[in-house]
């Protein structure tokens, strides 16, 4: 705990200009990042919280500061989400304020906004597909927002927010024009395939959906692949593990070398069996001729006359993804060759008189292009929303104020994290339009997820009780000082009053990526927010009154 990398804690003061429909016409951002002691990820992070924010709403007008903290606590790092959960929490729960002030529904604010696919953001991020139109509809439907929204029990709510993602970095940590995946193939005479690949799997399976792509390529049972992974003496160089990065990258780089073995196959199999390449059907651990169940021959025959033909049999497959539209400095952080999409209902109860809060239930989509593995991805789903209950409800790392800036839960048996009994009922819904990027159109599910439930229970808690909490975790004393304030007539929140003092430099303009139409019109409002993930310290001023603003602090 002492020197942990958990999330970093970010101040975020944020301001939108919409329209009277409740159009975005232009977005600022600033961000004040605690990356504690070491450089660690700091500066990636607080690129990574400006950068992604338009990619989910279209926004013509875009400007980001973004200043990153050295201070005498534990060095913090990239944790599920890197960088974007804390600039999240800020935006969802502004334009919440936003369609209440307004008065639209938040669902339909959102829809009005929604990037457009094939679009590109002002600040040169490619758009490919999006289904986070059909992700909004299927909660909105599961969950019965339009029929129970302001309609339930005293001290129950809903609350909505939305999320995108990464499906890998578009460019390397290191600039370099090698490729980011590689990804070689050996087959045996018995049949058998052996994918080397230098990524590792840390838990999210992707062992599991390497080898599931390379045997839908050649047709053959999963039993007869063999994955050798992060050996790098016998396994091509891959950039490693992060940025939800595998399945599409490593994957699109196992399919090429699938290909390329099937192809050398196809060409034996075809004067064999006196037929074309392209007749020939793989699957089933043969090889046929389409429409003539009669002409095939079984896998291992096939690379055995392959062999004996050709020699050894080893392809080779590698990635790289198309170079991001940006030029500009700065525009290497948060190119992707695919985003995902995501969108959460919440149902929390409050209790007025403790403050105590209880999520009942989540309704959750996600837009996961092409889903591989069902029961893999709706097992990344639910871990995403007991990460971010976690978040949202207890997890932080607070310091003493004292001059040695001690820890106040420096162990797991301070530190509070969800159990099984905190964990709530949760219903995942997969939304599939499958990107031409990724592997059979595969996206990105590791890491997206988590994005909307912080900030959709804090919109819940609106909903239930009439106030606003904007900082994580939501605590109950923070809740009754914000009902405390509602009572006496003051700004019905908990959250900080102000930034941090920073010096900003003046902007560097760049001429907008946007491509669809980014004129200003009708009548302008502007919304403010801050969101912090920072921890006070013990004997500091409170925060909270003030004007609106808002506060994320994350473990």
């Amino acid at each position: 705990f002492a020197c942990h990398r958990g999330r970093h804690p970010t101040y975020i003061w944020s301001k939108l200009g919409v329209d009277g429909d409740g159009r975005i016409r232009a977005m600022h951002v600033r961000t004040v990042l605690d990356g504690g002691a070491y450089g660690s990820y700091g500066v990636a992070s607080t690129f990574y919280t400006g950068a992604l924010q338009p990619v989910t709403y279209r926004t013509p007008h875009y400007r980001f500061d973004g200043a990153r903290v050295f201070t005498n606590k534990a060095p913090c790092g990239p944790k599920r989400g890197h960088g974007t959960p804390q600039g999240r929490f800020a935006l969802e729960t502004q334009l919440d304020k936003i369609a209440v002030d307004l008065g639209i529904d938040p669902v339909d604010l959102r829809l009005r906004n929604l990037a457009q696919p094939g679009s590109v953001t002002a600040n040169y991020l490619a758009v490919g597909t999006i289904g986070l139109g059909r992700c909004l509809e299927t909660v909105t439907a599961a969950s019965g927002w339009r029929e129970r929204r302001g309609r339930l029990s005293a001290g129950r709510g809903l609350g909505i927010a939305c999320s995108s993602y990464l499906s890998g970095a578009g460019l390397p940590i290191y600039y370099n024009e090698m490729p980011h995946s590689g990804v070689s193939l050996k087959l045996d005479r018995g049949g058998g395939v052996v994918v080397f690949c230098g990524s590792t799997d840390v838990g999210q399976g992707s062992d599991s959906i390497l080898a599931y792509l390379v045997a839908e390529v050649l047709g053959i049972d999963l039993a007869h692949v063999r994955v050798v992974t992060a050996d790098t003496d016998l396994t091509p160089v891959d950039l490693g593990s992060y940025s939800s990065r595998v399945t599409l990258m490593t994957g699109n780089a196992a399919v090429e070398a699938a290909e390329r073995a099937r192809d050398l196959l196809a060409e034996t199999v075809a004067g064999i069996l006196d037929a074309r390449a392209d007749e020939l059907v793989f699957a089933d651990d043969r090889i046929s001729v389409r429409g003539d169940a009669d002409r095939t021959i079984d896998f291992p025959e096939a690379v055995r006359r392959t062999e004996a033909r050709c020699g050894t049999l080893v392809t080779v497959g590698s990635y790289a993804p198309p170079k991001p539209p940006g030029t500009h400095k700065g525009a290497g952080v948060g190119p992707s060759p695919a985003y995902s999409y995501s969108a959460a209902v919440t149902e929390v109860e409050v209790d007025p008189a403790t403050g105590h809060l209880t999520v009942v239930k989540v309704w959750i989509a996600h837009d996961i292009g092409r889903a591989l593995n069902r029961q893999a991805v709706l097992g990344q789903i639910e871990g995403s929303v007991y990460m971010g209950l976690g978040e949202a409800l207890m997890e932080e790392m607070v310091y003493r104020g004292s001059r040695n800036v001690v820890l106040k839960a420096p162990s797991m048996l301070e530190y509070k994290s969800p159990t099984v009994l905190e964990m709530c009922e949760v219903e995942s819904f997969l939304i599939e339009e499958p990107d031409p990027a990724g592997p059979f159109g595969a996206k990105e599910v590791g890491q997206g997820p988590l994005l909307p439930i912080p900030p959709a229970i804090a919109n819940a808690v609106y909903d239930a009780v009439g106030v606003r909490i904007d900082e994580v975790p939501i605590s109950a004393d923070k809740i009754l000082e914000a009902l405390a304030h509602k009572d006496d007539g003051s700004p019905a929140r908990y959250g900080p009053r102000s930034m941090p003092a920073v010096s900003w430099p003046s902007p560097k303009r760049i001429p907008s990526g946007e491509t669809s139409d980014a004129s200003e019109s009708g009548r302008s409002r502007t919304g403010s927010s801050h969101t912090d993930g920072s921890s006070r310290a013990e004997g500091s001023p409170p925060s909270h009154g003030g004007t609106p603003a808002g506060r994320g602090r994350n473990s």
